[in-house]
């Protein structure tokens, strides 16, 4: 959350209260994020405010969330997550929103680009496992209720395809722009309907400190392609991290880690804390 705000200019404050029966922790948080032509840009258009609360609870050892986002900038949108340990190497979490007059643009072959609003629900589950050897598994399921179908994608990466055919015969570009102007939409991280997220974690494997190699699998559960990626991460130095990454995708051609840009990737990343 901390990553995702960054570079904006916003005004928060937070009321905290603990208690002593089932009801533990009470916790609300709530923020402004305004916007104009001048501040704010990235978050949206307009000139709006952008309030936002949290009410956040600790109820019998379960962490529950209600967030919500006032119209503005960006549409309207609230929902809740909760999270509880069911043992000391068991976690169960969940989350579920509903978003108001979600714009999602869609190619037409035949035409202009379609601009459909609607309301979109999503959610997502997952469970946490800690091993005896420290292995930890995580496995989640998210349901995005503004994705594109099967169909929906096919035909604009079939039409990728055909335009850069047209664009390479002719030198004509104007097939191409109409293309571009729905494919921020298209390349968003999960932009379809339904993912399966699997990772495993080890720490200090055969006792070599600081060490941490993890693997995650990402399905797209519609097209059935997906994305691979083992990785290695290293802290030994203080105040740095080392991180080193492997993406291998695959899927059928007009599916969606099929058609990204790169069907391997090699990152290597440090970060240094001060």
């Amino acid at each position: 959350p901390e990553q995702a705000r960054e570079g904006f200019v916003m005004v928060s404050g937070s009321l905290v209260r603990s208690f002593s029966g089932p009801l533990q922790t009470v916790s609300l948080a709530a923020a402004l994020v305004p916007t104009d032509n001048h501040l704010n840009e990235d978050f949206g258009s307009g000139s709006h405010a952008n309030p936002a609360i949290r009410l956040s609870l600790l109820y019998r050892d379960t962490d529950i969330d209600f967030v919500a986002l006032g119209q503005g900038a960006r549409s309207s949108r609230y929902g809740f997550d909760l999270s509880r340990n069911l043992g000391t190497n068991l976690e169960v979490h969940g989350e579920w929103s509903r978003s108001t007059g979600v714009v999602k643009p869609v190619f037409n072959p035949a035409g202009p680009p379609e601009r459909r609003t609607a309301d979109a629900t999503s959610y997502l589950l997952g469970a946490r496992y800690l091993t005896r050897n420290d292995t930890t598994w995580i496995v989640e399921y998210y349901r995005n209720g503004a994705g594109y179908s099967v169909q929906e994608y096919g035909d604009y990466a079939a039409s990728v395809h055909a335009a850069n055919a047209h664009y390479s015969a002719t030198g004509n570009a104007a097939v191409l722009e109409a293309v571009r102007a729905v494919q921020g939409s298209y390349a968003r991280p999960n932009s379809m309907r339904r993912y399966l997220y699997i990772r495993a974690s080890q720490r200090e494997p055969f006792d070599m400190l600081y060490f941490t190699p993890s693997f995650t699998a990402i399905v797209n559960l519609d097209d059935r392609s997906h994305s691979l990626g083992p990785e290695m991460a290293y802290t030994g130095f203080t105040g740095i991290e080392l991180r080193a990454r492997f993406f291998l995708l695959r899927g059928d051609r007009l599916s969606e880690f099929g058609e990204k840009q790169n069907s391997r990737r090699l990152e290597l990343r440090a970060r240094l804390f001060f």
